[in-house]
Parts: C-alpha cells; structure tokens; sequence
C-alpha cells in the first residue's frame, strides 16, 4: 500500500524471526518489545522494515549498557506505544476526515489522503519531537523539585475529578456528530484551562476528566473556575467536582490509590454545578491559609483593620456536609467548597 510505505518510510521486507536476528535481540524479548508497543503477533510475515530492527536494537542496547532494566525496557515501550496510538487514532480520524470529504469522482480515499499526508508528515513529526522534550523537561524540572523540596518528596498531590452531569442521557438523545461536537468542547475547555492554572491533565474520558496538581489552593481554584466557565457554556450539561489531597502512586503518566479513588467517590455524589472536597483537603487549604477561619466567617462584625484585611485574603469557604459510607472507603466527611465573598 503506497500510503503506509510512505509512513514507514521503508519497504516491509523481515519476518520477526529476521528483525530479531538483524538487530542481535533474542526473539522472545523482540516479541515482548513489539506486544508492550501495542502491536499483534503477525507470525513469519515479511511485516518489518529497516526502522524496526533499529528501534530493537537501540532498546535493547539500553538494556545491555545497563541504563534501564529489561522491565523498565518494557515500560517504555507500553507507554509509549499506548500513548502514541492514541494521538495517531485522533490525528488521522481528524486531518483525514476533516480534508478528505470532498472526493473527485473516479478517486479513491487513498487517492486523495497521500498527497496530504506526505505533506503533513514531516511536520507532524517535527512537532510531535518539539513538545515532547518541553514535556519531558517540565517532568524533569518536577522531579527535580520534588527531590530538593521536602514538602514534595511525599509524593501528596491533590487530585480532582470534573464529571458531566446527566452526560448519559444526554448521550442518548445525540447525534454522533453532536456528541462528538460536545465532548471535544469539554475536553479543551477543561483542558486549557488546568493548564493555564498550572495543573496536570492526567486523562479524560469523555465527559470526566482527571487532573492533579501539587498545591491544594490550587486544584481547588481550578475546580472553582471549571464550574464557573461551564456554566456559561448552553450547549454543556453542569459540572460536579470532587477532590482529595494524599499520597498517590503515580505510573506510565496515570496515578493511581486511594486518594484518586476518593475523588472520584466525592465526584459521583456532588450536587451539580459544585465542588466537593475530603478532609484532608481541607486541612490542607486551612493550613496555607486559604480558607476562611470558622470564628471569621460566623461574623465580621467587630474586626479591626488588621483582621479585615487578612480575611480578604482568604479566596475559599469549606462548608462540612454530612457524614456518608462511600463504597469501598467507609465514612467519608465531604465539604464543600465555594468562593470566599468579601463583603466588608
């Protein structure tokens, strides 16, 4: 097929049997390379190119030089291979779909998408280089951090959950093309926006999302504006968030424990259009001063000018909700979070 050997850059022309043997792997490790990436068993086909005995053998020269493990080995190649069939699927379902629609009578879809494709693909893969390695160096300067910080090194991140309410039915109602329409607004509103408040979009999936920064005020600050700006959207169901602050464990780009877990618990009984938080969370903001104290919120009555002014400073107000068993957790204290109004 001219259009893939444009991809691969190179004929097929090795079985996996001849890949391995080129590239000086043992077959049983190439084959768990080419599994971890995503890839099926294809047999004696002649299925491989020049590329794939290079890439082989660089991972498994890393391996050999002692640089990373054979599981690590592995890891690598599972996440990069889960994360980079993602963003093919939705490249080529979008440029394709989107550039394709009008064909000439007597032409085919391939007809058509090689031209595009051959002039996208050297971009494309410029591109995809270019934010990796700004992805990498922001991870990089986070580990680093967190390796100086004593704060960080406890691996405690606030973790919230943005969950669409009613988004199943809705979804029923819908036409593909509007759903579709719906879920990529949501996602790259909600997306934009934790970025722009320095949070970590972690996944979506479809109408949640899941994101983690290290600092509590914040998520919740994040939280807080995801509500207010959905809100103004008619075409977007209301928002529920629920968050926790703990220790997570964090692996190939997803977190995971009870913390997670925990907010995504609080998500699933928040009223819509609210945010709920555990209490960890809550101590967290009350100790870096973000809440207001409780004696300053039953009155502001009678504060000097030194107490007024530091309650303004408080952006949030924690109001406890009641007691409920939340499935797989026990008793879980919800609170709800909202904006602080100053009103002196």
């Amino acid at each position: 097929m001219d259009l893939e050997r444009l991809i691969l850059d190179a004929p097929r022309r090795y079985t996996p049997y001849q890949a391995a043997r080129a590239a000086d792997v043992p077959m049983e490790l190439a084959t768990r390379f080419w599994r971890a990436m995503g890839f099926p068993d294809i047999g004696q086909s002649r299925a491989l190119t020049d590329g794939d005995v290079i890439a082989l053998r660089r991972l498994a020269g890393l391996v050999e030089s002692g640089l990373i493990s054979e599981p690590m080995a592995i890891q690598v190649a599972r996440s990069t291979g889960q994360t980079t069939a993602r963003l093919a699927g939705w490249q080529m379902d979008t440029f394709l779909e989107n550039l394709t629609q009008s064909i000439e009578p007597g032409m085919t879809r391939a007809d058509v998408a090689y031209p595009l494709v051959e002039l996208l693909l050297p971009e494309l893969e410029q591109f995809l280089v270019y934010v990796w390695r700004r992805q990498l160096a922001a991870v990089t300067g986070r580990v680093v951090q967190a390796a100086e910080d004593t704060e960080i090194t406890s691996g405690r991140l606030a973790v919230g959950f943005a969950d669409l309410v009613g988004f199943t039915r809705l979804s029923r109602r819908l036409e593909e093309e509007e759903l579709g329409t719906l879920v990529e607004s949501f996602e790259n509103t909600c997306s934009d926006l934790i970025a722009g408040f320095g949070g970590r979009v972690i996944k979506t999936l479809g109408d949640e999302i899941l994101y983690v920064t290290e600092d509590p005020a914040t998520a919740a600050e994040i939280a807080l504006s995801l509500v207010e700006t959905l809100a103004k959207e008619d075409s977007i169901p209301a928002l529920r968030v629920g968050m926790a602050f703990g220790t997570v464990t964090s692996r190939m780009g997803d977190v995971f424990g009870t913390t997670v877990n925990l907010a995504s618990r609080l998500t699933s009984i928040a009223p819509k259009d609210a945010v709920l938080v555990d209490g960890e969370f809550a101590v967290a903001l009350e100790q870096n001063g973000g809440v207001v104290p409780p004696s300053v919120c039953a009155s502001v009555d009678g504060l000097d000018e030194h107490q007024a002014a530091g309650s303004a400073e408080h952006r949030f107000h924690l109001q406890p909700m009641w007691r409920r068993p939340v499935r797989g957790l026990g008793l879980v204290e919800p609170w709800l979070l909202s904006r602080h109004v100053h009103d002196l």
